[in-house]
């Protein structure tokens, strides 16, 4: 029958839990006397001295208890000391069964090593059970049956009562201690187990008339019930072992994705019902592929069981630790109050990556990636709260901030997103994206030195779509790589036809991290500008300060290939990532690009001017040449003129024109004198 969970010592649990436990000792104690002066007492009156049918049946409770069946979890299911029982109470009344019982639960503590509080509740409250069947029993009959009675269709109802009222009140007792000792709700535990405790022990009851009618007609027969129990508890064992197997993982023995489906539905469900929140956590290991690839999976594979060892010691009862796979595991919160709440039980779960992971003498240092998703704030089903999790995961991953929460706002996933991507796959395919030119002009001289060439794009139905939007669409998805093609081909074919019409000034381009990490990208760029018939002067790439950061060695490959071919190089948004001017020494950029957060405070905040004074002075010292972005107003102009800056971008000159219109623009400022003497200043 059901016993209570014991993961840890009775001593630390809650105060509510042991005085349970008290108080059921106490009244099965006080049950058991009384069942052991019964018995006592037939024994004296020879009721039970000459009984072998009492003698086997209660020889049988005991191999039963040890033989369980049809069970889920260690602390459910049901042996086949239900029917035993049962048939003993209707034969000899439930004070030797209840006796009988609590010897049998005795001897399978001794065999299992159980402890001692838990060995002492299931005597008591086994007791107490078999007392309330008893009852029940003895509503119809008030004398226990003899050998060579017919046991009869009414007889063996009365029986099945009795039998479904022990099986109701001893799980009523574990559920209860459950309950308390986990904090799970009563309600919400027995909904959860009561379907399967009817499979599991209402199979047992049906079996206890069958087994009392063989005791009464032929006690000798009882001896072959054994391999019958054999047989069933064996294919019972296999029958775990394969639910076990199915529903955990087989390396750190934690749920598998199969349990946290089954859990988080269950907590999805009983959240709806209550009103509570529920959040899930999505842990994925940071850089474990290099453990895997330096000390081997072995080590890799017990440096995961410590992890999840780890981590099931940091969570609390009634939460789920799971591991879906590779070096990502999930946690699941059935009861939290909010979303700060859930933010900070991953933080604590990020904490314990702080020590270090100590394995054949090799001291690891370790750190995880955190996404959490949060019931009913940012998904309504399951499957979705793990998907929107995952999310959440990779922002933490991207922006390097250990833990992050959903956002649908940074979702490529949300119906609305994916639908503009393949919007944008189209566009592309059309033509549809168009290039805008902004030019950049000299302080010195007024002359136009370039123009930086931007991305836009003219929804059908939408219209105008933010750049900023799906050009980081595009940067998370495959789409980037096309995007950046389709922009140099056009930024190339424009400068082509200035070129031929003698406006000799080059175009600058973004390209993304992933582009200068493509083993391609340069021969592509090579490629294009043959196809254009322009130099490589004619071209330049702007890139940030990211690629500096992001696997160095790979980037300082393609940008010295840049070089080589002649297309010069420009540090876009300067000022606003983690890179110093130390490092512009060893990588190829001819170019910084100060960016407008700094430019457009320069007149009003002493600290941005010394800002842009000191990256002026050092730029040129290292021979880079200084644009600043953003420049509005004249005042800017003036102030930036003075520190130094060497070129100027931004509405004060021209917005990002299409390509007619730039065209007309620097027509007009070739001829216009006019013009040039105001851009002179």
């Amino acid at each position: 029958m059901a016993q209570a969970v014991h993961r840890t010592d009775a001593v630390a649990r809650p105060l509510a839990f042991r005085a349970y436990l008290l108080l059921t000792n106490v009244a099965g104690a006080c049950v058991i006397g009384y069942a052991a002066a019964r018995v006592i007492q037939d024994l004296n009156s020879g009721h039970l001295r000459g009984s072998g049918a009492a003698w086997l049946l209660g020889l049988l409770v005991v191999v039963g208890e040890l033989r369980p069946v049809l069970a889920r979890h260690e602390h459910d299911g049901s042996t086949t000391a239900v029917a035993f029982s049962l048939a003993l109470l209707s034969l000899c009344g439930w004070h030797a069964a209840a006796l009988a019982q609590g010897a049998a639960v005795v001897v399978c503590a001794v065999v299992n090593r159980h402890s001692w509080w838990r060995t002492t509740f299931n005597v008591t409250q086994y007791a107490v059970s078999l007392a309330l069947g008893g009852l029940v029993f003895g509503l119809f009959f008030q004398h226990p049956l003899q050998i060579g009675d017919a046991l009869g269709w009414h007889r063996s109802l009365a029986l099945l009562a009795a039998g479904i009222v022990y099986a109701t009140a001893n799980h009523l007792f574990v559920w209860a201690a459950l309950s308390l000792s986990s904090g799970v709700p009563l309600p919400d535990l027995i909904r959860r187990e009561a379907v399967h405790q009817v499979k599991a022990t209402g199979a047992m009851v049906a079996l206890a008339p069958l087994v009392a009618s063989v005791a009464l007609s032929d006690p000798g027969l009882l001896p072959f019930f054994v391999p019958v129990l054999l047989i069933v508890h064996g294919n019972a064992e296999v029958g775990r072992e394969r639910d076990w197997e199915s529903s955990h993982d087989e390396l750190t023995e934690l749920p598998n994705r199969k349990m946290l489906r089954e859990h988080g539905e269950q907590a999805l469900a009983e959240a709806a019902r209550t009103g509570r929140h529920v959040a899930l956590l999505l842990l994925d290991l940071d850089r474990f592929k290099e453990v895997n690839d330096t000390l081997g999976h072995l080590t890799g594979d017990e440096l995961l069981r410590v992890v999840a060892e780890r981590l099931g010691c940091a969570v609390g009862a009634g939460e789920t630790v799971a591991r879906l796979g590779g070096d990502e595991f999930a946690v699941l919160l059935p009861n939290v109050p909010d979303e700060l709440a859930a933010v900070e039980a991953a933080h604590r779960l990020a904490e314990i990556f702080q020590d270090p992971f100590p394995l054949h003498g090799i001291t690891l240092d370790l750190e995880a990636s955190v996404g959490v998703a949060l019931y009913p704030d940012h998904a309504e089903e399951f499957e979705q709260l793990l998907q929107r999790a995952d999310v959440a995961m990779y922002l933490a991953k991207k922006s390097r901030s250990v833990v992050a929460c959903y956002e649908a706002g940074r979702d490529l996933n949300t119906p609305d997103r994916l639908a503009l991507l393949g919007d944008l796959r189209r566009a592309l395919e059309a033509g549809e994206v168009q290039l805008h030119y902004q030019p950049k002009v000299a302080f010195a001289t007024g002359q136009v030195v370039g123009f930086e060439g931007l991305v836009r794009w003219q929804h059908a139905t939408r219209g105008a779509v933010n750049p900023e939007e799906f050009v980081e669409l595009a940067e998370q998805t495959g789409l980037m790589p096309k995007l950046t093609a389709y922009v140099v081909d056009q930024a190339l074919a424009q400068v082509a036809r200035w070129w031929r019409s003698g406006l000799a000034v080059p175009v600058a381009v973004n390209v993304s991290m992933r582009d200068i990490h493509w083993p391609g990208f340069v021969p592509a760029i090579q490629a294009g500008l043959l196809k254009y018939g322009v130099p490589p002067t004619a071209l330049q790439l702007e890139i940030t300060e990211r690629v500096l950061l992001e696997d160095p060695q790979r980037a300082a490959a393609t940008l010295g290939g840049l070089e080589a071919l002649g297309v010069r190089l420009s540090l876009d948004d300067f000022g606003t990532g983690y890179s110093s001017l130390v490092l512009l020494r060893k990588i190829p950029v001819n170019e910084i690009k100060i960016d407008k957060s700094f430019v457009a405070r320069l007149a009003h905040d002493p600290e941005d001017a010394a800002i842009v004074r000191s990256t002026v002075d050092l730029a040129h010292s290292l021979g880079l040449h200084v644009v600043a972005e953003g420049v509005e107003d004249d005042v800017t102009w003036d102030r930036l003129a003075a520190l130094g800056c060497d070129a100027a971008q931004g509405w004060l000159l021209a917005k990002a024109l299409p390509a007619p219109e730039a065209t007309r623009w620097l027509n007009g400022r070739s001829a216009g004198p006019e013009r040039e003497s105001y851009l002179v200043r």
